[in-house]
């Protein structure tokens, strides 16, 4: 069975939606546009 006191004791709450958006803001992800633009970056600087 479930212990619900013990597993009470182990949550943690979790980042309320501006903190998460914050964070993500802060940290600016690459998304796959990104990623794009720096192969063709690298490759066009390769072959010269």
């Amino acid at each position: 069975m479930i212990d619900f006191e013990e597993e009470l004791k182990k949550f943690h709450p979790s980042l309320e939606v501006e903190q998460v958006e914050d964070n993500v803001y802060r940290n600016k992800p690459k998304d796959m546009s990104d990623l794009l633009d720096e192969m063709l970056k690298e490759m066009k600087g390769s072959h010269r």
